[in-house]
């Protein structure tokens, strides 16, 4: 699926690591991630007992990547003595048994058993050996070996601590050269540091049928895609308009700077283009990007068939928005329905029109300096109906045409959507989409298609698939390039 230049599935690789299947999904993203700060590996993944917990982290920071790891066990570091306590057979057992449930009677024997040995020791003339960790096995010092010719310099130290012992990893290397293999090197010794901890590193099934997945890989949004979720990153084939819409980020983000220059971030936005072409879509992707709360006005909130009310309702809309103490979008949706007028017309209707139409305009003049937090956002499918007037610089700053998507776009948007519908559905042993898959393609055959009607033809071919499933109680095959040119010309059909 990555052939026709639109990669759906980010890169991914399996491979066996000392009896484990390791899945690492884009390293290459992941370890640029790590120059913006530590990225934890391995946060949610489980490990064979007494092992209780793993964290390992990468940084990269004054030009070098640094791995660090630290494995963790239950088993009290008095039970892995015993047998150079004399304390070896079945009464051993049973004692490191209680050792490890906390019995204090089990503590005072290997306290006294401890104390006796360790005189005897000094009488003998023994030295107490150094702390250390169990000797390496043949797959172990594979391991060390393949990571001292990356370079890794690796140290490994092996703590006693109360109720339990814990190994320590590390390894650096310079970003310059830090590559995928750096990254799977460091992950076999820490799950040799595992084995080592289990006290079975002889023993090839201990990891054995056990997989863990080494990846910074996008979090599908808890909302579906296209709602509040969006993020200008999600929005596909308008380009320019995403790049205007990040400048204007950054101008909000910054009120110091601005204020410094007296400079004014733009105080309003209107968009206009043919429906479906995502402008309510962008208008929530900017309120995400600047961290911004979201109020969407609709026409039934403003217009109202009393006389005067729908000056009052935009009165108070303003009012509310004044008040606001946390930065916030106003969209305007539909915006020719509210306060579109020719500028002439004497009848009651039009009068009316107009009366609510200079409302508006005379609280956009003063909203920004009463409230900067607050940027106003106003969409149309029609920007023939609006007085120029209204939407005059000073108003509204910025003017930005949303186009139909050409057929690059389309592309784009059509791999972005189904990004997301893998990151959010599939799983192990379910696949969602063929590897036939081919936006371009695709998008080829869609001309005039906006983004709503791509999401229709995705809807559509899912639908069919969960309908079948369920009807032949058997599971069906991933959505094929096919399906989705079925789709697409059924699009025309109605």
């Amino acid at each position: 699926m990555t052939g026709h230049g639109y990669a759906l599935r980010p890169d991914t690789e399996t491979v066996p690591l000392l009896g484990a299947l390791v899945t690492f999904v884009d390293p290459a993203t992941l370890l640029a991630a790590a120059g913006a700060g530590p990225v934890e590996l391995l946060a949610d993944a489980t490990f064979p007992d007494p092992v209780r917990r793993v964290r390992f982290t990468v940084r990269a920071e004054a030009g070098r990547h640094r791995f660090e790891a630290s494995v963790r066990a239950g088993v009290p570091p008095t039970a892995a003595g015993l047998l150079a306590l004399g304390l070896a057979g079945p009464a051993g057992m049973l004692l490191a048994h209680r050792l490890a449930a906390g019995d204090p009677r089990a503590d005072r024997v290997v306290a006294v058993a401890g104390r006796v040995a360790a005189g005897a020791s000094r009488r003998l003339g023994f030295r107490p050996p150094a702390p250390a960790g169990p000797p390496p096995d043949a797959a172990g010092a594979a391991v060390l070996d393949r990571a001292r010719e990356l370079g890794l310099r690796p140290e490994i130290r092996h703590h006693a601590e109360p109720g339990g012992r814990r190994v320590t990893v590390c390894g650096t290397v310079p970003s310059a050269e830090v590559t995928p293999a750096h990254l799977r090197a460091m992950v076999a010794l820490v799950l040799q540091a595992v084995r080592e901890l289990t006290g079975d590193t002889g023993d090839p099934t201990v990891l054995h049928n056990r997989a863990y997945l080494i990846g910074v890989r996008p979090q599908p949004p808890a909302t579906p895609p296209g709602t509040a979720a969006v993020t200008l990153d999600q929005v596909g084939g308008l380009d320019d308009v995403v790049a205007r819409f990040r400048e204007i980020a950054v101008s909000f983000r910054h009120p110091q700077v601005m204020a410094r220059w007296g400079a004014r971030r733009p105080q309003g936005i209107l968009m206009y283009g043919p429906p479906g072409t995502g402008k309510t879509m962008l208008a929530r992707a900017l309120a995400n990007e600047i961290g911004a709360d979201f109020r969407e006005i609709r026409t039934p909130e403003i217009l109202d068939k009393y006389l005067g009310g729908s000056e009052r309702n935009i009165k108070q809309i303003f009012r509310e928005a004044r008040g606001y103490r946390q930065p916030t979008v106003l969209l305007f949706d539909e915006f020719d329905s509210i306060i579109s007028y020719a500028g002439a017309g004497g009848d009651a209707a039009s009068q009316a029109v107009n009366a609510v139409a200079g409302i508006f305009k005379q609280e956009m003049n003063t909203l920004i300096e009463e409230n900067p937090d607050v940027i106003v956002v106003a969409t149309t499918n029609f920007p023939q109906r609006v007085d120029a007037s209204l939407i005059r610089s000073g108003r509204f700053d910025v003017k930005l045409a949303v186009p139909l998507p050409d057929e690059t776009g389309r592309a784009e948007i059509i791999a972005k959507m189904i990004r997301e519908l893998i990151d959010r559905h599939e799983q192990p042993g379910f696949r969602m989409f063929a590897d036939d898959v081919d936006p371009r393609g695709l998008a080829a055959l869609a001309p005039g298609l906006t983004g709503a009607d791509i999401r229709e033809v995705l809807r559509r071919v899912q639908l069919a698939k969960a309908m079948r499933e369920a009807t032949e109680r058997a599971p069906v095959g991933p959505i094929s390039q096919d399906d989705l040119r079925d789709a697409i010309a059924g699009l025309g059909r109605g």
